[in-house]
């Protein structure tokens, strides 16, 4: 059996039904976590491909392009077009959204659900997300389809793992594979998908997950390949990259940093602008829509989330002028659909604005340097990555991604060293990924998925001792010592009126008897009078108060002074290394006594 089993039910009891016996075989079986992530795999597979189809209907529909072309690569498309598809469907996503949403809490994203809610998500608030991103991209917005993918497949994932009740750890793993392995099936990269649950999702490379999630990812990928196989333009051959080159690619890694942060930042700014407008909400989308068509009158690669042009661009050679008009525009267009409301990520997105300042980086450093730059597209691809991972996170999976797009090793590990500097630049200079950084701004303190939702559950209220050893601030010593012989308690609590005065040390009742001048009663013995816990705290912010008041012990109290519990620090601290065990033992698979 798994460590730290339990069995609510005798198995060999006849009452025991079916779903019960079920959920007991699954609580109890790794291999039962590896099933479960095979499902999820096929399920993520089966919402790519409907999602897919939705999202090329839509395009087909509205811009009138053909039967299976890109919209982002797709020319001729009539003007009148371009500009009333994103503006009259961001009215209609702006109106619908309200309509359902009003008054509703924002939903809970698979980050969100992993790092606070030990991967607990709403089914229903998964599927409306899924259809605000269809939409939103459906209709033009440059918004990525990875939003919708990663819901979808973590929320059914999360709803599976709550019906056959799994342990929190195992139930942050489903989520992640399924998080992962829509992302896998999206891109035909079950490598690239599997880190991605690792990286962005779980938040560690854990042992024991490895199994699920690569089971969920390559399932996922599988079913997509048999079900709705996907061609892609073949990108151009690439000669290896020798040594001498690793400094320009270190170099545009710190580039796809700065701008990554720029994307980011701009983001924001467009969203706060909106925000201080007087548009009401259910109208911002039409405006970001009409902004968008008038960029896309330009060129059709800032419309939608841009996948085909990814690969367009990575093989089409151009101009410095070229690459760099097409980046502005797309930065401009993802940051007025996301800053407007349409719902979406940065995920596609930043994988085209990667590949055109790859090209607008080489085309420059060729400027600079004749006969530096052997390849465009090397650049390109390098780009596509390191500024993926500046927005999103995550430098394994976007390598993986190169990798599996490309299947040549040696050129991934250039895309490696590339990625490393611009997660690096990020971290130092930013310090937050797209996702965490709009945590940040909500006032939420989460920098990845790593489970800290533990650390808000384990509160004062939950660890404190109800019954406390009292006294009234006015007792005669001599009673306060008949109650409390020696070795009786640790701690005593003063009150006064029933609301807490102050701790005093129970070898305090019996130093100030010996005095010549002994106290009549508690008041000259108080100490931290001032300070106390609240149930509410997290256990860390109970720890930090026994720090500052260097005591043993503190008193519990409500906001309003009325004493309710007492909590030691010893049991505090025994309590934290307790489940920082249980958590270490999640990621080694071991139990630790």
């Amino acid at each position: 059996m798994r460590d730290g089993a339990s069995v609510t039910s005798d198995p060999t009891s006849g009452s025991e039904t079916i779903p019960q016996r079920l959920r007991r075989l699954m609580r109890a079986s790794e291999l039962s976590v590896v099933a479960l992530a095979a499902v999820v795999g096929v399920l993520a597979g089966l919402v790519v491909i409907a999602m897919n189809a939705g999202w090329q209907m839509l395009h087909e529909l509205i811009f009138r392009i053909p039967a299976g072309a890109h919209l982002s690569v797709t020319t001729g498309i009539p003007p009148a077009l371009v500009l009333l598809g994103p503006t009259l469907g961001g009215l209609l996503f702006g109106l619908a959204s309200w309509w359902v949403l009003r008054g509703s809490a924002a939903p809970v994203d698979p980050i969100e659900a992993n790092a606070l809610h030990g991967g607990r998500m709403s089914l229903k608030d998964s599927f409306i997300v899924t259809v605000q991103t269809l939409f939103s991209s459906g209709v033009g917005a440059s918004v990525g389809m990875e939003a919708g993918y990663t819901q979808a497949g973590s929320g059914l994932a999360s709803f599976l793992g709550r019906i056959f009740r799994v342990r929190r750890a195992d139930l942050r793993l489903l989520v992640s594979c399924g998080a992962g392995a829509a992302i896998g099936a999206a891109f035909n990269a079950p490598l690239m998908g599997a880190f991605y649950g690792f990286e962005l999702i779980l938040g560690t490379y854990a042992i024991p997950a490895f199994v699920p999630m690569m089971t969920a990812s390559f399932t996922a990928a599988l079913t997509r390949q048999v079900l709705a196989p996907e061609g892609h333009p073949p990108l151009p051959a690439l000669d290896a990259p020798s040594l001498s080159d690793l400094p320009a690619v270190l170099l545009l890694g710190v580039a796809c940093a700065l701008v990554g942060i720029v994307v980011m930042r701009g983001a924001t700014l467009v969203e706060a602008g909106f925000r201080r407008s007087a548009l009401p909400a259910f109208l911002r989308p039409a405006v970001g829509g009409l902004i968008v068509g008038m960029l896309a009158l330009w060129s059709p690669a800032v419309l939608s989330a841009g996948h085909g042009a990814v690969y367009y661009y990575v093989a089409a050679d151009g101009t410095l002028a070229l690459a760099g008009l097409l980046l502005v525009a797309k930065v401009a267009a993802s940051s007025v659909s996301i800053g407007s409301g349409f719902r979406g990520g940065l995920f596609f997105a930043s994988l085209l604005m990667g590949v055109l300042a790859g090209r607008v980086y080489a085309a420059g450093l060729e400027m600079l340097l004749p006969g530096m730059v052997f390849s465009h597209a090397f650049y390109a691809l390098i780009g596509m990555s390191a500024l993926a991972v500046a927005v999103v996170g995550g430098p394994m999976t976007m390598t993986l991604l190169a990798l599996e797009m490309t299947g040549d090793l040696s050129l991934t590990l250039a895309v490696l060293a590339g990625a490393a500097a611009a997660s690096l630049v990020t971290r130092r200079l930013f310090g937050f990924s797209f996702t965490t950084w709009r945590f940040h701004l909500r006032g939420e303190n989460i920098r990845g998925a790593h489970d800290i939702g533990w650390l808000r559950e384990l509160t004062v209220g939950s660890l404190m001792r109800r019954e406390v050893p009292q006294l009234d601030i006015d007792t005669p010593l001599a009673e306060a010592r008949r109650r409390y012989p020696p070795g009786s308690t640790s701690y005593l609590v003063a009150t006064e009126h029933d609301l807490y005065a102050g701790m005093v040390s129970p070898a305090a009742l019996y130093d100030a008897g010996e005095a010549e001048a002994p106290p009549p009663n508690l008041r000259g013995l108080l100490r931290l009078t001032q300070t106390s816990l609240h149930p509410e705290m997290t256990i860390r912010e109970a720890l930090d108060r026994f720090g500052n008041a260097e005591a043993d012990a503190l008193a519990v109290t409500t906001r309003q002074g009325q004493l309710v519990g007492v909590l030691s620090e010893a049991h505090a601290v025994k309590r934290y290394s307790d489940e920082m065990g249980r958590r270490l033992g999640e990621l080694t698979g071991e139990k630790l006594d």
